[in-house]
């Protein structure tokens, strides 16, 4: 099995339901907003296949290099790294023993990390399972955070 950005998006558009798709900075951002309800909806996972200004950390302008991003539940986060990184400076990293340029290896987002979200670049089918328990997890939180911003603009 060869993942490729392509076949990632097309899982998460086959497995997930009400996400809205949307190409920009260089990413491919899926967003969950099953009504419409919200401008975009909510970031639930992006694939980047090149660096951004303010995004070089991982070295993504590679050939065949592409990167997969989504949050996690701060406990799971926490449970998988110890530690949640402090919010890095504007055009910053986070700081840590983490090398984001390597393939198939889960790391703390480089820029967003310090709000729970991951990163691996390149996984491999044998990383997969693992991702997929994640993305479910990832899916379900924005599930939660959709239901509570739904009712916080009904009250």
């Amino acid at each position: 099995m060869c993942l490729t950005a392509d076949s990632i998006s097309t899982y998460l558009q086959s497995n997930f339901q009400g996400l809205n798709i949307i190409n920009t900075w260089g990413e491919k951002a899926f967003f969950y907003n099953p009504a419409n309800l919200l401008k975009r909806g909510l970031y639930f996972c992006t694939l980047k296949e090149k660096d951004g200004n303010n995004d070089k950390a991982s070295n993504l302008n590679r050939a065949g290099i592409f990167r997969i991003n989504f949050g996690l539940p701060k406990k799971t986060f926490l449970n998988t790294f110890q530690i949640l990184p402090k919010r890095p400076a504007k055009g910053t990293i986070i700081e840590g023993p983490y090398d984001f340029t390597q393939l198939d290896t889960l790391t703390p987002h480089p820029v967003y990390g310090w709000m729970s979200w991951v990163s691996i670049l390149n996984p491999s089918a044998t990383a997969w399972p693992q991702l997929e328990a994640l993305l479910t997890e990832s899916y379900q939180l924005c599930l939660q955070k959709y239901d509570a911003k739904k009712l916080s603009q009904i009250v």
